[in-house]
């Protein structure tokens, strides 16, 4: 006996459909009437008892023979078990054997609630013997177990749901025969289906697996959407359904792209057929169905034909070989003419060769695709394993009232061109392992457009495309070091240098250098201080030398403003604060404010020693005055907190030098290069560090 045959025949005929799946699967051998759905493939399969999932009869028998090839051993897997109990499984049973025919042995007899539905049973070798007896009971629903080779332990039942699976990702193995006319699914690629939907049959559904094979899908999880479409595809009709939390999709090898059918990819001349539909109306109008009309979703009537006989046909020239992975079909989408196919059959040829029509999994029978059920609702077939042709012809079997089409090719161009083409019509024995390519990268059928080419990259191209990116980002890092050791070079040098203007104090810059600014209400150059008669004769009552001395300092600044500007308005110290007398500079370009009555000229208080930033006390030798005069004591430059003039600071170092070329009777004030400059006694003047041009002292004021 082949693989995958049953003996008994069925008693009973639950509708077309069901005959259909039980005559293109397994009638033939067929023994006894207790038969349910059966479907027996090479590598995977589903059965159940008759009636399932409603009560089974009494005095009910059916036995299956099950075989795979011979390196392989079998599991069976249950989705659903409810036989009802009896004393040692007496009356009613379900048994398992090693083997077929008069020397099998008995793997298990199964029956009652006490049965675990999770067990998985697993055979010694390649052939099983399953046995399903039925006495006289009051309930139960009876059984449905799948089957697969040993190779695939991750196989599920055609029961099992997307609920009840967490994972986000997973991999299941789906067997054959989960068609069935009990359970449903909700949605449809590419949104996706509800997670109560049936996995495997949504698998068919989508067209990753395949009724009479089975196969591995790979399954996502995710959010759910408020409402899920009903549609037809591979004889499987869809419900729509409302919100649910998680929904589910397929990953696909994305083989699914439109060969330009709708788009125009593929010309009016490409597109012929056996006769085409012409009349005139009552109005005197011709109307012509021409095949140029056989686009998908295109406005306005569809190709048909002249005949009602089945020797009609469609025919598509894609130019090259291509890989065809389904079609999708409508009726003439036309109100007031409902005319559609609601079945055909699929043919393809190479050039030179015979047309070759589409076989049945495991089968050498033609394969009739469910077609239309209305003249504007698409359908979607498609064929695993796929078609590698170049000539695509249609042949419808049934229509109503006329043959009309529109259609759209899915598919790719093909990768390697040895992939498996179309089955022939001699076909290899059923042992022969067909198993469905793994379909595992894309989550749902991508609604592509002119997809009629695949470019063909070269080594080159892709080489490139591999160098160019790398060959960026190796330019960037260089430019990027270039830059980082351009900053740190100049980093290193901010703080290396002593005088950066990066680390001044700005407030205490600006206030040096404007010093050396003109002021706004600047008096001509030959501008001198003078001194008042008081302040001359306080001064002559003191004793010492005529020579002024100043310490060097690393921020030299000018003490007072020189020629260029008078002393209030050029100075470098602070005046002793008075509560009675504010201090106000009439221009605003003062570092401090002086006090408004000018009793005295704007001396300050020295700055400490250790903030050199603007000048350092000044001490002065005088010693060319007249003897009595002034005493021999050295004289402070500072305003004297008292009110009797200037406080007597120290005895004047008589070890100080005399400045050379200095003439008796005048003082020079030190500048911040040490430069003296001779002035007059009666007319003491300060001068700017960087001054222009120096004023030789008179005896008189001007």
């Amino acid at each position: 006996m082949e693989a995958g045959t049953v003996r008994g025949t069925h008693t009973r005929k639950t509708g077309i459909f069901l005959c259909l799946i039980a005559t293109l699967s397994s009638a033939i051998g067929q023994k006894g009437d207790g038969c349910g759905h059966t479907v027996l493939g090479p590598e995977s399969g589903t059965f159940t008892s008759i009636n399932y999932p409603q009560t089974y009869p009494n005095n009910t028998v059916c036995e299956w023979e099950i075989r795979v090839h011979p390196s392989q051993r079998i599991i069976f897997k249950f989705g659903d078990f409810d036989i009802e109990n009896s004393t040692s499984c007496y009356l009613s049973y379900l048994r398992l054997y090693n083997g077929i025919g008069p020397g099998r042995r008995e793997i298990g007899k199964y029956c009652g609630p006490g049965f675990q539905r999770e067990r998985v049973i697993e055979s010694e070798g390649n052939e099983v013997t399953v046995q399903f007896m039925s006495g006289i009971h009051i309930s139960g629903r009876g059984f449905l177990v799948s089957y697969s080779t040993s190779n695939e332990s991750d196989l599920i039942t055609c029961l099992d749901k997307g609920s009840h699976f967490s994972e986000p990702e997973f991999s299941r193995y789906c067997p054959a025969g989960c068609l069935t006319p009990f359970g449903n699914v909700s949605g449809t690629i590419p949104l996706g289906y509800r997670d109560s939907s049936l996995l495997c049959m949504a698998g068919v559904h989508a067209g990753v697996v395949s009724h009479f094979l089975g196969g591995r899908i790979n399954v996502v999880i995710s959010k759910g959407i408020p409402y899920y479409e009903n549609t037809v595809a591979n004889n499987v009709s869809s419900k729509t359904g409302h919100l649910s939390r998680h929904l589910f999709t397929f990953k696909t090898n994305g083989c699914y792209g439109t060969l330009g059918m709708e788009s125009g990819v593929i010309r009016d001349g490409q597109i012929n057929a056996s006769s085409v539909l012409q009349w005139h109306d009552p109005s005197g109008q011709f109307h012509s169905w021409g095949p140029e009309r056989a686009r998908l979703k295109k406005p306005g009537s569809a190709w048909a034909a002249f005949h009602t006989d089945e020797a009609q046909w469609l025919q598509i020239d894609l130019k090259k070989e291509k890989k065809i992975t389904g079609i999708i079909t409508t009726g003439s989408t036309l109100g007031e003419y409902a005319f559609y196919v609601s079945a055909y059959r699929i043919l393809s040829r190479e050039d030179g060769e015979d047309w070759k029509v589409y076989k049945q999994a495991n089968s050498d029978l033609d394969k009739i695709f469910q077609g239309n059920a209305n003249n504007y609702q698409e359908v979607r077939n498609n064929f695993i394993p796929p078609i590698m042709a170049r000539y695509i012809q249609i042949n419808p079997v049934q229509w109503h009232q006329k043959a009309a089409l529109k259609v759209e090719l899915l598919g790719c161009q093909p990768f390697q061109p040895s992939l498996a083409r179309a089955p022939v019509q001699s076909r290899p024995p059923l042992l022969t392992t067909e198993i469905s390519p793994k379909l595992d990268k894309t989550t749902f059928t991508p609604d592509v457009k002119n997809n009629s080419v695949t470019p063909n990259i070269s080594k080159d191209v892709a080489l490139a495309a591999v160098l160019v990116p790398v060959l960026v980002m190796v330019l960037t890092a260089f430019i990027l070091v270039l830059v980082c050791g351009w900053h740190w070079r100049n980093r290193k040098k901010t703080v290396e240098a002593p005088y950066s203007l990066i680390y001044w104090n700005r407030a205490g810059w600006w206030k040096g250098m404007k010093q050396f600014l003109p002021a706004k209400n600047a008096e001509p150059d030959d501008t001198s201080v003078r001194y008042t008669s008081s302040e001359m004769n306080r001064l002559r009552a003191r004793n010492g030398t005529t020579l002024i001395q100043a310490e060097t300092a690393e921020y030299a600044q000018p003490l007072v403003a020189g020629v260029t500007g008078t002393l209030r308005q050029k100075f470098t110290f602070k005046p002793e604060e008075d509560s009675k007398a504010g201090y106000s500079d009439p221009d605003g370009n003062g570092h401090y404010d002086a006090p408004v009555p000018e009793i005295y000229h704007a001396y300050a208080e020295p700055l400490p020693a250790s903030s050199p930033e603007y000048a350092t006390p000044i001490i002065m030798e005088i010693s060319t005055h007249p003897t009595g005069t002034l005493g021999s004591v050295a004289a402070s430059t500072f305003k004297s907190s008292s009110s009797t003039g200037l406080s007597v600071a120290s005895n004047i170092n008589p070890s100080l030098p005399r400045t050379e070329g200095t003439p008796s009777g005048q003082i020079g004030y030190d500048t911040p290069k040490g430069k003296i400059i001779p002035v007059s006694t009666e007319e003491q003047v300060y001068q700017v560090p960087n001054s222009v041009s120096q004023i030789p002292a008179t005896s008189d004021a001007e």
